[in-house]
């Protein structure tokens, strides 16, 4: 049974969060360990996805001589490592220094950043954020005052297609044409030139810190600050050398060189717009395939094994990119008959390849026996569907990387029991069936029940 929360928390409509932050951030890290049933954990932070051959070799390495022999793909497209001994953190950070993967001790938790995995490989979206991906992580790395952030805290790039616009990013950011892009803060955002996004980026971590510092109430993420806390994305980019003007009065650019102490901001020379907020259409995720010269595919319930991790080498671009969905696109092929060939390849791999696998969008936590707090194997109980809306089985009511957006919850809630609830447009609605595979199927394509196994 979940142990009671404490009075001094009250909980936010988004489950598992919480209003008042009473404790430091323990989220784990590729350095700090957490401590599960399988033995330890460690969550290597990816930002924008981003691996090269090399580094992809390494991690595989890692897993079977540390760890379990998988890797898990989490809902930020970073990569966990389980059932790491008590003594294997030491040359486990080794390794990955040694592979260009642990820039900073500092801030390996802070680098957060999820980005368009398609963005320069198929001609749809308004900028390549996969460059402003690597920028934003550089300029993360090089401040001290980042180290403040949450290991919860997320940049979210998108390059105008609308995927990663809907991951809940604290920072979002959106390529417009004509080169320009839009900076999202909570209610509040302005309008910057594309090439000066990652720095517009960090001017706007830095308006969450202040708002959070202001509030006292230990936020570790912009929707926990409280009701009537604004952070004050405009000002920050003043403070940053970026003018911002009202939209619709003439540009004016304003003088403003004071920097918080705690910020080192460097110029940008950066002509910022206050914008409205943007609702951009929410895109689908990439779907398994060949798109262009690249290849898609995604990881059955988020979990790959050493050697179906393996199977996505040779990289032909020298780049893998992990996504948000728990799935790999591999850019850079000769032509499409050699990208066809890989598909091949990995689907005997046991990878997802066709966009109607009854698994596509399907998802599980750990579950038993890893977890202390699961009440079943989830990961074992977990069915295919028959499309529509992304469902995530959960062992308990953390419900530990399920999507954003609309989607189909499926709770145990102990002796062989689950849950079934459809999310819609911020609404819950029961869902009822004979089985649980109806249940669910149902949910996806239509509607809190109980069903049994």
């Amino acid at each position: 049974m979940l142990a009671a929360m404490p009075p001094t928390r009250a909980p936010s409509p988004d489950q598992g969060e919480s209003l008042i932050r009473d404790r430091g951030d323990a989220c784990p890290g590729a350095l700090r360990l957490h401590l599960a049933d399988d033995g330890r954990l460690a969550r290597l932070r990816l930002p924008g996805g981003l691996l090269t051959g090399h580094q992809t070799s390494v991690l595989a390495a890692a897993t079977e001589r540390l760890a379990d022999g998988n890797l898990s793909v989490t809902s930020r497209g970073n990569i966990e490592l389980r059932g790491l001994g008590d003594a294997c953190g030491g040359e486990l950070s080794r390794l990955l220094a040694d592979a260009g993967l642990l820039p900073s001790e500092r801030h390996e938790r802070v680098r957060n950043v999820v980005a368009s995995p398609l963005a320069g490989t198929d001609g749809l979206g308004h900028a390549d954020v996969q460059l402003w991906a690597r920028e934003l992580d550089r300029l993360l790395c090089a401040e001290e005052w980042t180290t403040a952030l949450s290991g919860r805290f997320l940049f979210a790039l998108d390059d105008g297609r609308g995927d990663a616009a809907g991951l809940g990013g604290d920072v979002t950011l959106i390529a417009e044409s004509g080169g320009t892009a839009v900076v999202r803060l909570g209610g509040h955002a302005c309008r910057v030139a594309g090439a000066d996004v990652p720095r517009a980026a960090l001017a706007a971590a830095a308006a969450f810190l202040d708002a959070a510092r202001e509030a006292g109430n230990g936020a570790w993420r912009v929707r926990e600050l409280p009701e009537g806390t604004t952070a004050d994305l405009a000002g920050a980019l003043s403070r940053a050398d970026v003018s911002a003007t009202p939209v619709g009065v003439s540009a004016t650019p304003t003088d403003v060189s004071a920097t918080p102490a705690d910020v080192s901001a460097t110029p940008a020379d950066v002509s910022a717009t206050p914008a409205d907020v943007p609702r951009p259409p929410i895109a689908a995720p990439p779907a398994p395939g060949v798109v262009g010269r690249a290849v898609v595919v995604h990881a059955r319930l988020g979990r790959v094994s050493a050697a179906q991790w393996r199977a996505l080498l040779p990289l032909p671009a020298d780049e893998l990119r992990v996504t948000p969905w728990r799935g790999f696109v591999l850019p850079g092929f000769a032509d499409g008959a050699a990208a066809r060939g890989r598909l091949a390849a990995l689907a005997a791999a046991g990878y997802v390849t066709a966009p109607d696998s009854p698994w596509l969008g399907v998802g599980a936590c750990t579950g038993r026996p890893g977890c202390a707090k699961s009440l079943a194997d989830v990961r074992a109980d977990a069915v295919p569907g028959t499309g529509g809306l992304p469902v995530h089985w959960s062992g308990c009511e953390r419900r530990c990387g399920h999507p954003h957006g609309d989607w189909v919850d499926v709770l145990a809630t102990g002796d062989g029991r689950y849950e079934v609830t459809r999310h819609t447009g911020g609404s819950t609605e029961a869902v009822t069936g004979s089985t649980l595979t109806e249940t669910v199927t149902t949910a996806r394509n239509t509607t809190k029940t109980t069903a049994t196994r």
